[in-house]
């Protein structure tokens, strides 16, 4: 009896500090599973939308224990994409993401808050250009569970909106080109 209290015990240690700890996914780039996306108005007549198309990172996640949720994300700068040769050449250039000086961005979190289920705001630093500033956003978990190859997924979705002077970006497209929105979509698999 004292043996099995003993097993039940250990199993009962176990199974309370896998809920304890966070587990570690890797943002799924390889299956195109994760998207980083930006909008910005172009002129004040339309948008112009792009991605960029090279970036990795993980995350550290575990719905019983939210606030202990983290993830870094790192983008090659040189990957944008707007669909248009020249205008992202332009764009990689000193005029705007500055690519040879500023290769990476990045976005590493420092804190986060629960906002209800499934939901919250991330903290943490994020660095464009050589400049690196502390910003927040709201986040939603998209979803979570097995998938068909024995792995475990979880989803989320974040946007924000930063203001490119404050990145030293000052290239004047107008007014309404004065922020960019940038929206994160990623699939983790667990680890």
């Amino acid at each position: 009896m004292k043996k099995l209290l003993i097993a039940a015990g250990i199993g009962l240690a176990a199974m309370t500090s896998a809920h304890v700890h966070a587990a570690t996914y890797t943002i799924d780039t390889q299956g195109a599973h994760a998207f980083v996306q930006f909008r910005i108005q172009h002129l004040g007549y339309s948008w112009l939308l792009g991605r960029f198309n090279t970036f990795d990172g993980q995350f550290e996640y575990d719905a019983a224990a939210p606030e202990k949720s983290a993830i870094e994300v790192v983008i090659d700068t040189a990957s944008i994409d707007s669909n248009h040769a020249e205008r992202d050449k332009h764009l990689r250039s000193e005029d705007f993401l500055n690519v040879k000086e500023h290769p990476q961005a990045r976005f590493k979190s420092t804190g986060f808050r629960s906002t209800g289920e499934g939901s919250g705001v991330i903290s943490g630093d994020f660095t464009l250009n050589g400049v690196t500033r502390s910003i927040s956003f709201p986040v939603e978990r998209i979803g979570e569970g097995e998938d068909p190859w024995g792995g475990y997924r979880a989803g989320f979705m974040g946007k924000t909106t930063l203001t490119l002077a404050d990145y030293d970006i000052t290239y004047n497209l107008g007014p309404a080109s004065a922020q960019v929105e940038i929206e994160l979509h990623i699939e983790g698999i667990r680890q």
